[in-house]
C-alpha cells in the first residue's frame, strides 16, 4: 500500500488496503473562481443567503449595549448583602421587623393617603421578615423588594404629610422607585423632616415627639451606616431596625 500524504489531515479513506491516496497540493484560484468566491462572500450575498438572521444577531446585540450603558438613574440598585450571618442574627432581624407591622396596623387611616401609607408600613415589615429569613438567588430580588418597599412608604407618608406635593415630583419619584429606591427615599424623608420642623414649632403638644424622633433619625442614620462600614458586626442591622420602627411611630403623630 502506497500512501502519499502532504501536510494535510489524514481522510477517512487513509488506512484502507489497496487504497492509493495522492494529495495534490492546494493550487490558486483562477480568476473565474477568484471572481465567484469574491461574490459569494460579498455583504450582498450573504444577506440573501440568511445573512439577515446575522443581520438580527447583530441588532439585538446594539440594543443589548444601549441598554447596558444607560444612566445609572435608570439602573436598579446593587447592594451589599451582609447581614444574617448566622441562625441569631437572622431571628433578630426578623423579629425587629415585626414592628412596622404592628405600627402600621395602629396608624390612622382617617383618609385616602394616611390608608395607603399604613398599608405601606405593613408592606415593610412583610419585605424585611422575607428578606432576612431568605437564602440563594431569590435573597437578592427579596433585598431589592425591601428597599423598594421601604422607598415606597416614604412616599406615601410624604403625600400623607404634605398633600400639596407637586404632582410632576411626585409622578417622577413614582417611576424612579424600582431603579433608585435610595434617592426616592432621601427625596421624601427630607421633605417629611420639614414639614415636621414646621409643624413641632407652631404646635407645643408635637414637640417632645420630634425631639424625639430627631433622636432616633441621628440614631437610625448612624446605625445605617455603620451596617456598611462594619459588615462583621452582628446585630447592628436589628438595632437599625428598632431605631428607624421608633422615629416611624413618632411620624404617626403627624396624621393624628
Amino acid at each position: 500500500m502506497c500512501v502519499q500524504r502532504g501536510g494535510n489531515p489524514p481522510g477517512i479513506l487513509d488506512g484502507l488496503y489497496g487504497v492509493q491516496i495522492v494529495r495534490r497540493p492546494p493550487q490558486a484560484p483562477s480568476k473565474g473562481e477568484a471572481a465567484q468566491t469574491s461574490f459569494t462572500d460579498s455583504p450582498t450575498c450573504e444577506h440573501q443567503n440568511g445573512g439577515g438572521t446575522v443581520t438580527q444577531q447583530h441588532q439585538r446585540l446594539l440594543i443589548r449595549r444601549l441598554w447596558q450603558q444607560r444612566p445609572s438613574c435608570l439602573k436598579p440598585i446593587h447592594c451589599s448583602i451582609t447581614c444574617d450571618k448566622h441562625a441569631g442574627e437572622t431571628f433578630a432581624n426578623v423579629v425587629t421587623s415585626l414592628p412596622f407591622i404592628v405600627l402600621g396596623l395602629q396608624t390612622p387611616r382617617k383618609n385616602l393617603n394616611a390608608a395607603i401609607y399604613a398599608n405601606s408600613l405593613v408592606g415593610v415589615g412583610i419585605a424585611s421578615g422575607l428578606y432576612h429569613s431568605s437564602r440563594g438567588e431569590i435573597r437578592k430580588i427579596l433585598r431589592w423588594a425591601d428597599y423598594t418597599m421601604i422607598a415606597t412608604t416614604t412616599l406615601c407618608l410624604s403625600r400623607a404629610v404634605r398633600n400639596e406635593n407637586p404632582g410632576l415630583l411626585m409622578a417622577a419619584s413614582t417611576l424612579l422607585l424600582p431603579f433608585q429606591p435610595f434617592m426616592v427615599s432621601a427625596v421624601h424623608t427630607g421633605m417629611m423632616e420639614v414639614s415636621f420642623a414646621k409643624r413641632a414649632s407652631v404646635e407645643p403638644e408635637l414637640r417632645t415627639v420630634h425631639n424625639l424622633h430627631k433622636m432616633s433619625s441621628l440614631l437610625g442614620g448612624a446605625l445605617f451606616i455603620a451596617d456598611d462600614y462594619f459588615p462583621e458586626t452582628p446585630y447592628i442591622h436589628a438595632a437599625w431596625h428598632l431605631a428607624a420602627a421608633i422615629g416611624i411611630g413618632t411620624c404617626n403623630k403627624l396624621l393624628g
